[in-house]
């Protein structure tokens, strides 16, 4: 959904302009990304018109009550069955918007990328630094022993699948409702969100908590908001696009360093080792 200043001629060019001016003139970026981040990949989201939760579930029950941890306990048989149509799509490659964040974070840029997806996309694109909120799919484990399981045990195991080790029940390494979230991540989301200089966040309608809440924590007000509906921040960040995540961030996160900036930063780290190996000589002398 586009806002009626999106609809101007240049009005998405200038946004996308003032964006990559932004991020060229921040040197501590997070990004904090949900649903719509994977949706140009081909995995649906949960709230839209066509997500998870307004599809039918195929049984007698609502998406949004299989998805707890009570209904896991007491219907795993629905649990699964459910969960392997609608949740797990193990060939889903990595979009415009995955690569883009790699960009930025090989760049230096970009310090922390904190998701509520449980795809494993970030990782697959080559992220080093995300904050998996949710989990993820790929990571299972037994119930019982806690032998761990990849996701392909998972989709080749009819029904509810069980430890070859000591047949107990296995789970996905998820957050499920009515779980908690790792105390180890959403402290680290918040720590990395207390130093950034510039929250960029994107594909997630600011809906599930904690996440919701999380740019409470910046000391300013550089939040930008890229999400094709509207958010409750929408309003108060200092640029709002409501537009393609995949394309907007392609657009705006440079393919390639300059050169002039690559040697500018050279020049910074040799002077930095110059001006430390300097202090070091006159720290000898002195000792001397």
């Amino acid at each position: 959904m586009e806002t009626r200043l999106d609809r101007y001629e240049g009005a998405k060019e200038n946004k996308i302009n003032q964006l990559r001016m932004l991020i060229e003139s921040s040197e501590n970026i997070v990004f904090l990304g949900g649903a719509g981040v994977s949706t140009e990949s081909g995995i649906p989201d949960f709230r839209s018109g066509e997500g998870i939760y307004n599809q039918e579930s195929g049984l007698k029950y609502r998406p949004v009550d299989i998805i707890s941890h009570s209904f896991f306990m007491e219907h795993p048989e629905e649990f699964y069955d459910f969960y392997k149509r609608k949740l797990l799509y193990p060939d889903a490659k990595p979009n415009k918007a995955h690569k883009a964040l790699v960009r930025l974070e090989k760049q230096g840029k970009l310090k922390a990328t904190i998701t509520q997806n449980i795809d494993n996309l970030h990782q697959e694109a080559g992220s080093k630094t995300t904050i998996e909120l949710h989990g993820s799919v790929f990571r299972n484990y037994c119930m019982e022993c806690g032998k761990k399981f990849k996701i392909d045990y998972i989709i080749n195991h009819e029904g509810v699948p069980h430890c070859d080790k000591c047949g107990g029940m296995i789970r996905p390494d998820i957050v499920l409702y009515e779980e908690n979230l790792e105390h180890q991540n959403v402290d680290g989301a918040i720590k990395a969100i207390k130093k950034a200089d510039l929250l960029i966040i994107g594909g997630t309608s600011l809906t599930v908590y904690p996440a919701a809440t999380f740019a409470q924590f910046l000391k300013h007000d550089k939040v930008v908001i890229i999400n094709k509906s509207s958010t409750y921040l929408d309003l108060q960040a200092l640029l709002t696009i409501h537009d393609s995540i995949g394309e907007v961030l392609d657009s705006a996160i440079p393919k390639r360093v300059s050169s002039k900036k690559t040697s500018a930063a050279k020049k910074t780290t040799s002077a930095k080792k110059s001006s430390a190996s300097k202090k070091s000589s006159t720290s000898k002398k002195s000792k001397e």
